[in-house]
Parts: C-alpha cells; structure tokens; sequence
C-alpha cells in the first residue's frame, strides 16, 4: 500500500493517550478515525470478546476517567452517556480493524504501524 489514504501520523498521535502504562487510543477516537459511530465500533468489540484480551483493550475506571476530564481529553462525563470508554493498545487497534472489516480501518492500522 502506497503513502496514499493514509492518516495523518499528527492525527493519530493527538489520540495517543498513557494509561495503565500502555499508549491507548480510547473507542471514540478510534470511531471518529474509522469513519464509524462509537457504538457501532463498542458493538463489534462485544460481538467478539475472545479477540480483546485485556493486553488489546481495557475498560477505563472512574479514577481514569475523571482524570481524563480533568485534563479536557474527555469533554464531560456527561458525553460519555453513561459508558466507560474502551482503551485501545497497538495490539487491540490491529484487531478492530480486522473486526471492522472497512477500508479506513485498514488506512488507520498502517497509519498506526508506520
């Protein structure tokens, strides 16, 4: 695959977030780089829990998320409506996009890995 379509590595990188020790994307900024709705993208992860083990995914935790708010990564709770966010690894982002199955989730899994 050529340079072509690819996402810009500064877009990605603005996902990147350090938690629990591991560099995370969260489900609506990986949504949002899908080109999915984020409960689209949290329906397919659901549909296929043998494929996230906690090394590819991890639930965040009231602690992580009212740290995320505090620091305005994640507007409000209230945005969440309700929901824990879903953190992403390296590993988990590969396997959504094969779990996705569209052409931007390839698009961002090179993007990722380049």
């Amino acid at each position: 695959m050529t340079g072509e379509g690819l996402i810009p590595m500064q877009r990605i990188q603005r996902s990147i977030l350090l938690l629990r020790r591991e560099r995370v994307i969260l489900d609506r900024d990986l949504a949002e780089l899908y080109g999915v709705e984020n409960r689209a993208l949290k329906q397919a992860v659901k549909r296929n829990p043998d494929r996230f083990p906690s090394d590819f995914m991890f639930e965040l935790n009231e602690t992580e998320v009212a740290f995320l708010v505090s620091q305005s990564v994640i507007p409000s709770k209230r945005e969440l409506g309700g929901a824990a966010p879903y953190a992403f690894t390296e590993q988990g982002v590969a396997m959504l996009s094969s779990v996705l199955r569209s052409s931007q989730a390839v698009q961002v899994l090179f993007s990722v890995q380049n």
